[in-house]
């Protein structure tokens, strides 16, 4: 039961935000949007840092092993896997006029689709991080505490709330209703408990694999982070508010890090 709700938070996170679409009837002003995007990425890298790398070390260390090693090649494997998802899946970014992905150009996917995609895409790598970070509190000597993998759930919900709203208000200036748009800002979560639960059957079943789990997380987090978050709130004019939400998001993540884990 614990393990549904810490998966469920995030979740939670990406609907409550999602809802604001019925509560707001304008599009979220630029700089807002900046800020919030830049606290989303601040937020990730604390936890790519403090929640997932050190543990992964700090783990294989106790256990007589390289510490960086595991967390080496985790962190690469996990920038590859989303690099062959952003590659493979056909997808659109909200601000983007052109789809990636393969057959992205085909007349059958819808614009709503691609963007469902690419959120989703974005979300993976969140669902990952929680799911392995309960899995390392279950494992004697793993140095993760299960206030800790509640801290982590916190720090992603607290994310996926402008998050969910940066989705569902778009779809909706684009002219979709707002029970649409908010059914599809729930979507593009779901994925996150789902795969935090598959990550969770995995580290339970091959422990030794944990810290490679951990670091594999990170770096998923990571490309997201590099990829499309960072370049988001630094385009255009007023660069400087996504830099001030990303050190606010790094803040309180490493905080409540710290402070509960």
């Amino acid at each position: 039961m614990s393990e549904l709700i810490i998966l469920s938070i995030p979740f939670l996170g990406t609907s409550l935000g999602a809802a604001m679409v019925f509560f707001v009837r304008d599009k979220i002003a630029p700089k807002l949007e900046k800020l919030l995007l830049g606290f989303a990425a601040g937020v990730m890298i604390a936890a790519s840092v403090w929640s997932l790398l050190i543990p992964a070390i700090d783990m294989t260390e106790a256990q007589g092993g390289i510490g960086w090693l595991p967390a080496l090649m985790g962190f690469l494997l996990g920038i590859g896997f989303l690099l062959i998802l952003d590659t493979v899946i056909p997808h659109l970014h909200l601000k983007s006029p052109e789809p990636e992905g393969l057959h992205s150009g085909q007349p059958h996917l819808s614009k709503t689709t691609m963007m469902l995609f690419a959120v989703t895409l974005h979300n993976i790598p969140e669902g990952m991080s929680v799911g392995v970070a309960y899995a390392g509190s279950l494992i004697r000597g793993a140095g993760i505490t299960a206030a800790g993998a509640l801290a982590l759930a916190l720090g992603i919900a607290i994310q996926n709330f402008p998050e969910g709203a940066i989705i569902s208000l778009p779809l909706c200036g684009e002219g979709m209703s707002r029970r649409k748009a908010f059914v599809c800002g729930v979507l593009s979560g779901i994925v996150e408990p789902i795969g935090g639960f598959i990550t969770i059957l995995i580290a339970g079943l091959i422990s030794p694999v944990l810290p490679y789990l951990l670091a594999f997380a990170a770096g998923a987090m990571m490309y997201v982070v590099i990829e499309e978050l960072i370049p988001e709130c630094q385009d255009g004019m007023h660069s400087n508010i996504g830099t001030i939400g990303a050190s606010l998001g790094f803040a309180l993540m490493m905080v409540l890090d710290v402070a509960l884990g």
